[in-house]
């Protein structure tokens, strides 16, 4: 056994007992379990949220696209308007779930609109959507630690540890064990991807500007947006989807769920973007494979990262890299886990079965992680699909909520439920057939103008949800009208 695998599983081992120890002193009923009691602070809301977002994405994904495609999905990775979003978006949603005692994200949107069927529809679009981000964190988990064990052992064997950890300590301390796995994850993979997005460019170029200077000389025209394919327009409309569909996947919310206050999200929201800067070194990271690693094709790209790492560390200290890698994969992994199967025993189960208790659904719920875990496991082991490309599928589904929610923050909510259920099936549909065509608008409408042909899907199908959502609910509005004027001339007669 390699030095680099000793200090993986060293890290695993740890992961494992903080999960443990966080049920300590509480009781595990559904509101403990799912959203931690609702009680974590700025600090530890600040490290859970940041367990969410920073994922396999920031360690390979990121400087996996940035080797394959240049500046494109470099800037796209570094997008800080996910927080101000946040920042407006996230209390009122907070204050309306404490106060109607909502424990995921399906819960919002029964109680909003008084319909358990559509908290049923948005569990079932929620779950096939975070099964590729379940996958995605899976996938990555494999490729850190194969690659970081020097091929000890496989990725797919990497998956199953990985997966028994999580199920371990998330089915016993829920929420809570996500959260206390965070501090130790965000602290390592803060310092080892600044260190390597320093280290590599002044190692092997002499500095960043250098490093860019031989990477423009050796490809011209590589660090510029192409004029059609990933040019400005899909950038802008893949920046806007992303930032919109962010805060409707059910770990996320779940996660937001678990402040102890409309404070805390806000403090949260301004500091956070401090905290993105760490993206810029994963993207330099990429930037400095190109050259030194050439003729890494297809989602072999995705291992830029470790082939430059291998090549310039001694084997503890790329075990150091990979247990931060395998973290960014267990942490996320942890909180779907947790979500989804709130998701299916409160919002689909108890549908179902009205008088499960508290208590049958912490059980139901418990139960239920292993078996979504394999799940995520079976779709790992089939398909090849880069990390990239699972991360922006997975956002045109979740983003295909946010209509529904938005709307139902304001004062007057312009959706009635029949809307909010036409906008989001349509919408659904649209977006599995697209996904399984991988149909595009430059595929549908090859003749129109680049700058319209580049955006990206997923917002254009927004654009047809909310007008599908808007005018089904002024239809249904008026016909509702109609019934309530005819029973009162019923009435008076």
């Amino acid at each position: 056994m390699n030095a680099a695998l000793l200090v993986i599983l060293f890290f695993l081992g740890l992961c494992i007992w903080l999960g443990l120890q966080a049920r300590k002193g509480k009781e595990m009923n559904m509101e403990q379990w799912s959203v931690g009691g609702r009680g974590f602070g700025s600090l530890l809301m600040f490290f859970l949220l940041a367990g969410e977002m920073f994922t396999t994405y920031t360690f390979l994904g990121a400087s996996g696209g940035t080797y394959r495609s240049g500046m494109p999905p470099a800037l796209y990775a570094f997008n800080c308007f996910y927080f101000v979003i946040g920042y407006w978006l996230l209390p009122p949603v907070w204050k309306y779930a404490k106060e109607n005692k909502v424990l995921s994200q399906s819960d919002f949107y029964e109680k909003k609109y008084n319909s358990p069927a559509l908290g049923v529809l948005v569990a079932i679009i929620s779950v096939i959507a975070i099964i590729p981000y379940l996958v995605m964190q899976l996938k990555g988990l494999g490729i850190i630690v194969s690659q970081a064990s020097y091929g000890s052992i496989s990725p797919n064997m990497a998956i199953v540890v990985g997966v028994i950890a999580i199920t371990i300590y998330v089915t016993v301390s829920g929420m809570h064990g996500a959260a206390w796995t965070a501090i130790i994850k965000d602290i390592l993979i803060l310092a080892v991807v600044v260190f390597m997005g320093f280290y590599f460019p002044f190692h092997y170029y002499g500095g960043i500007q250098p490093m860019f200077e031989a990477i423009n000389t050796a490809k011209s025209g590589f660090l510029l947006f192409p004029e059609q394919g990933l040019s400005i327009s899909w950038f802008v409309s893949a920046t806007i989807m992303t930032a919109l569909g962010f805060y409707m996947f059910p770990h996320m919310l779940a996660g937001v769920f678990s402040a102890k206050s409309a404070k805390s999200l806000r403090v949260n929201a301004g500091v956070m973007p401090i905290y993105q800067i760490i993206i810029v070194f994963s993207l330099l990271i990429g930037f400095s494979a190109i050259i030194q690693v050439p003729d890494l094709n297809g989602t072999d790209a995705d291992l830029a990262l470790f082939k430059m790492a291998k090549m310039s560390f001694d084997p503890w200290f790329v075990g150091v890299i990979g247990a931060a890698g395998a973290m960014a994969a267990l942490i996320p992994s942890s909180l779907i886990l947790t979500a989804t199967a709130t998701l299916l025993s409160k919002n689909i189960y108890k549908v179902w079965k009205p008088n499960t208790t508290d208590q049958q659904l912490v059980k139901l719920s418990k139960m239920l992680v292993p078996v979504i875990a394999l799940v995520g496991l079976y779709f790992s082991f089939n398909g090849g699909n880069s990390v990239l490309t699972l991360y922006i599928m997975s956002y045109s589904f979740m983003v295909q909520l946010f209509p529904a929610l938005f709307f139902s923050l304001w004062k007057s909510n312009p959706v009635t439920v029949q809307g909010a259920f036409a906008g989001m099936i349509v919408s659904s549909i649209i977006v599995i057939y697209s996904t399984i065509t991988e149909m595009s608008l430059a595929t549908l409408f090859p003749s129109l103008p680049n700058v319209i042909k580049d955006l990206d899907l997923g917002l254009a199908v927004l654009m047809i949800n909310i007008a599908v959502t808007l005018g089904v609910s002024v239809v249904t509005k008026k016909s509702a009208a109609s019934v309530d004027d005819d029973t009162n001339i019923s009435n008076l007669a």
